[in-house]
């Protein structure tokens, strides 16, 4: 069984809204029809899927997001080598792999990524 601290990372990593204590008026599963999808697979998976979830995928997403504010250990800093240039994407660079690997996770779990996630596209509303 995941604790409350692994379920609120996974709930961030997928894009999901914070959950609360208890429930109000106006949210829910009406305003977030996946939320009890993703709710009832934290509380389901078996001790396989929820120890892949653990130890392949929770750090990796925290290291990949801490490698958006900490540039030092990873290197897409560097766009051509010899004469160094510097890579002027590295911040899209590293968004772009943590939002990859945000959307993979969510099609592990097989809930669709969270209002916060997105679709990975470009959405126009007419």
């Amino acid at each position: 069984m995941f604790t409350d601290a692994e379920k609120t990372q996974i709930r961030r990593f997928c894009g999901y809204p914070v959950f609360g204590d208890s429930p109000t008026a106006g949210f829910g599963t009406r305003f977030h029809p996946h939320y009890e999808a993703l709710e009832w697979k934290l509380n389901h998976l078996s001790g396989d899927e929820e120890r892949l979830a653990r130890e392949i995928y929770l750090p990796r997403l925290a290291q990949l997001e801490t490698d958006l504010f900490d540039r030092t250990r990873e290197n897409l800093d560097t766009d051509a080598a010899a004469v160094w240039t510097h890579n002027q994407a590295e911040h899209r660079d590293r968004a772009a792999l943590f939002d990859d690997l945000r959307r993979r996770f969510c099609g592990y779990l097989g809930v669709p990524p969270g209002p916060d996630l997105g679709h990975g596209g470009i959405r126009v509303i007419v």
